[in-house]
This record gives structure tokens, sequence and C-alpha cells, in this order.
């Protein structure tokens, strides 16, 4: 069994505890990771801001090395791919998706590095400034404290890393303990790209021990946090005035028009609603349906539906693996019974074997179930029907959260006026809410978060705007 260190100033660093991680389909500890302690968080820390001032690198240095780690990504997609099956129980063709993503991300921040850039200030334009000069640089920050979640760990991971990296920032980084070990792996590749020691830190361990000393620690200058909304509005409290980039929860809502081509959508949103067990952000969870095709829809997602095949992640024909852990899997076939109970209809799925569950339809909903109102994380999706277009957006917005959102229709202007309407951070047309490539801008309203990914994004969160006014001789 493979024990891992923590990456701490450039070298392998052990702890006296250890953290089990389990291969999620068979359910046994295959690895173990050290588990960080005060001691080794403080280290990591003052490592990292250490080497924010002695190690500064220039523009082309940053993306040189992010560059280099594009490749090397690259380079060892198989290898990373079966460590993700392995430790998130991500199916292997989603895997492999995830390698390539996380290779274009870095890509994406190591050209962003050359970019950076500042503005001019007319202030001469102001009586008594005739002689000024202004422009406004772009400053890095210093110490980035990113805290990453299980579902994407290594693309999520590096879209902390590299745009903090890019933005000349240094980073200590709290992997989730269900997946550490992909971070490490990615702290290895850095290093063999050239990343200076000290810039970037991995400290494993729990929430409450690394997670609140990173909280509390008033050398870290921003807050990358992927997660619940609930730590999100506990960081959002014990940072102060620090800068968040918060990306939380959701429950993504999807509009099939009466207009829309009914196979189109069928097909789509079979496979963003239970795409990795269902367990991503923007995984579709609500489906309105315009009664007139409510029920073609229907027997066209069961159709799609039946042709997903669930099991071994390792088995590269596999859609659907286990979730993250057996009791997630319990938690959702327990809030499928209180659905059913309340008077909803399971047509499909239902039922799990350990941490497998089947991909599961419910129809009969209302907005008041835990399975429509609340974050599921599960391969569940609930169809609710409609007949009035502006009380379906008015439901639809009731929830607390607002990631992404869609619409399925012909109509360009019933698509426009949804667009204009539901209140997400992301909308689209003709495709799921799970639509997401790694240069956009992502990220949500309400408790689904603030601030925005996407390396051209996280880079101006990163960085500081600093304005410098030349007081010029006549």
């Amino acid at each position: 069994m493979q024990h891992y260190q923590l990456f701490i100033d450039g070298t392998w660093a052990d702890a006296k505890e250890k953290i089990e991680v389990l291969d999620k389909y068979s359910q046994q500890v295959y690895a173990t990771v050290a588990k960080a302690d005060e001691e080794l968080v403080d280290r990591a820390i003052t490592s990292a801001a250490k080497a924010f001032k002695e190690k500064q690198l220039s523009p082309f240095e940053r993306y040189e090395i992010l560059f280099k780690a594009s490749e090397l990504i690259k380079e060892q997609k198989d290898d990373l791919a079966m460590l993700i099956t392995k430790e998130a129980g991500k199916p292997l063709k989603q895997a492999k998706t995830e390698i390539d993503r996380t290779a274009l991300t870095f890509l994406a921040a190591a050209e962003e590095a050359k970019r950076i850039h500042g503005e001019g200030v007319p202030v001469e334009a102001a009586p008594g400034s005739e002689n000024r000069m202004a422009f406004t640089i772009r400053v890095p920050v210093g110490v980035v404290g990113a805290i990453s979640p299980f579902n994407f760990p290594l693309n999520l991971v590096a879209h902390k890393l590299a745009p903090a990296l890019a933005a000349g920032n240094a980073v200590v980084l709290k992997p989730a303990s269900k997946t550490p070990i992909s971070a490490l792996k990615l702290a290895s590749i850095l290093d063999q790209a050239g990343l200076p020691k000290g810039l970037l830190q991995v400290v494993a361990g729990s929430g409450s021990t690394v997670g609140n000393q990173m909280m509390k620690d008033k050398r870290i200058a921003v807050y990358t946090f992927t997660g619940s909304a609930e730590v999100g509005l506990t960081l959002k409290q014990e940072t102060g005035l620090n800068r968040l980039i918060l990306e939380l929860g959701n429950n993504s809502p999807v509009i099939v028009d009466k207009e829309a081509d009914i196979e189109q959508a069928a097909k789509t949103l079979a496979a963003q609603s239970f795409a990795f067990a269902g367990q991503v952000c923007i995984s579709v969870q609500r489906i309105y349906v315009h009664e007139q095709v409510k029920q073609a829809f229907i027997e066209q997602l069961l159709e799609a539906v039946k042709e997903l095949k669930v099991g071994d992640p390792s088995d590269p024909a596999t859609d659907i693996g286990p979730m993250i852990a057996e009791e997630e899997a319990e938690r959702a076939i327990s809030w499928i019974v209180e659905a059913v109970d309340a008077g909803a209809q399971v047509l499909c799925g239902g039922k799990r074997e350990g941490a497998l569950l089947e991909p599961t339809i419910i129809d009969h909903v209302n907005k008041d179930m835990r399975v429509v109102c609340e974050e599921i994380f599960a391969p569940v999706v609930s169809i609710s029907g409609y007949t009035d277009l502006e009380a379906c957006i008015d439901e639809i917005n009731q929830s607390d959260y607002g990631l992404q959102g869609g619409i399925f229709t012909e109509n360009i202007n019933t698509a426009y006026y949804a667009a204009k309407r539901v209140e997400v951070g992301g909308f689209m047309i003709n495709d799921g809410s799970q639509y997401r490539v790694d240069l956009m801008p992502y990220g949500g309203v309400k408790n689904s978060g603030n601030g925005k990914e996407g390396p051209k994004y996280s880079i101006k969160e990163m960085t500081e705007e600093r304005l410098i006014v030349m007081n010029l001789k006549a």
C-alpha cells in the first residue's frame, strides 16, 4: 500500500497521523496520505509567505512553468486518469476528459500570465492636474489559500493553482480528504516543471484543523473555496475583509419548452443529470417540461437512461460509477423515499448497491421536496410540468441557489425571455446546465457563491489594482 507525504517548502514531509484513502468502487483502503497538524499548516503558510517575498517570477517565467506543467499532465494522462477513477470513483472515460481539461486549464492560465495589464487613467483632464500622468497596474495579492472539493480532484485544483501562480502569488492548498492524492501528484508535476520551492504547499487534513487554521491566518490574502454553502458562509464570516472566491451549492434547473427538440433535450439531459453519479455542481437536478410535450419527453428520457451503464468505473464502457461514499448513497435514497411518501413517483432507478445508486427519475414532485429545493448531489433528477413560462420561472427562482441553468427551445424569443429572467450565473440555450469549458467565466449568485473562476477571471480576483500617478515637470 502506497503512502503519500505532504508537499511543504518544496520537499515531501510526513506527519504523525494518516488519512486512509478508499478505492471508491471496492470501498477498500488502497493508499494512505500524511495528515497535517497545526504545526505543519503553520510551516506551510510561513514558507509560502517567505517564497512570495523572495521568489517573484516574471510573467514569461510563469508562462513557461505553467505551459510545461500542461505538457506533463498530457504525458501522464493515463496514470492520472486511473488515479482519479480509484480515489474518486469517476468513470474512466470521464476521468480522461478531466485530465484533458486540466491540461487546458494550465495552458489558458499560462497564456493569461502574459496578458495581465492595467490601463491609462486620464487624470490630466481634471483642472490642476494638467502635468500629471496616471495608470494602473495589477499586482499579486501574496498568499492564496485554496480549498478544493472531491468531485474534480485535479481540474478544480487546477482552477485554483494555475491562475494564482499565473498572477504571481504563492498558494497553500487543502485538497478534499477523500481525494487528496491527485493534488499531491499535481504538486509533483509543478515541481518537475520548475516552480520555485515554496510557491506551492499542499496540506491534506481535516477541515476542523487545516481549514480552520487557514481561515484564521492573517497572512493569507485571498481564499478560493469550492464546497458547500454552509462551509462557504462560515468562511465568509471568519475571514473578515479578505477577498473570497466562493463556488458553492446548486440545484440546476433546465426548462424543456413546447417548441423544443425533444430528442436532443432527452439525450443531453440523460447524460448531464447522471455524469459522475450526479456529483457535479452544475448537474441537471430539476427539469421543468411543458405539459404539451411532457409525456413524449419522459418516454425519450427513459429510453436514453436505459443506455447508460452503471458499474465498475475502471471499465471504459461505464457511464455511472459509485458515489463518493456509501453514506452519501444512503442519504440520497432517504430523500427519494421521503419524496415518494409525499406523493412523488419514481419512474426509474431508486435502488442502490453499496455506494452505487441507479440513475433515478422522479415525477409528480413539488417545490418543497428536498429532491427539488435542496442540492441532492446524486444521480437523481426531478420532473415538473408547467403551462405558463412566467410562473415556471418564478418557481425556479424560489431556489436559494443560482449557479447555472438552461432551456431547450427552437423559439429565440422564448430563449431570450428565460435567459433574462432565470436567476443564475450562467444560462445555456439548447444545452443542459452542466455545460462548462474552462476558459469561460464560471460562478453563481445567491447561495451558489460569488466571484468567478476561469483563468482570466480568477487572475483578476487574485490581483490588486494599483493606481500610479506621476507629477511631471512642465
